[in-house]
């Protein structure tokens, strides 16, 4: 369910930046470090959308990594700590004895 929540807000989104770019066709002055230059609007909105899809896929991308390394990390722990536990033997539960109490009538008769 979640990857079709984000799916479809990709589309929506893809959707919102078309119709920008459509309607703003006008050719833009864009100024850059090294010089301007005019370009159609729809570029800069469709490169700049781009460019920040392959940031936050980039990002992502670095997360995911740690996370799996962490992943691995506890996992290989958890494996030693059972190999610890399969290795000791397994202790005998105290039992606490009741302090010493008059026998009973028919526990006496027992006797």
């Amino acid at each position: 369910m979640k990857g079709q929540s984000f799916f479809i807000l990709g589309l929506i989104f893809a959707l919102i930046i078309a119709v920008l770019a459509v309607i703003n066709n006008d050719p833009v002055q864009f100024n850059y470090v090294f010089g301007s230059q005019k370009w159609p609007l729809i570029l800069i909105i469709l490169t700049t959308a781009v460019f920040g899809g392959v940031v936050a896929a980039s990002l992502s991308f670095v997360k995911i990594v740690q996370l799996r390394g962490q992943v691995k990390q506890k996992n290989k722990r958890i494996a030693e700590l059972e190999e610890e536990i399969k290795q000791h033997k397994p202790v005998e539960p105290v039992v606490e004895e009741e302090p010493n109490q008059p026998a009973t009538r028919t526990e006496r008769a027992h006797l």
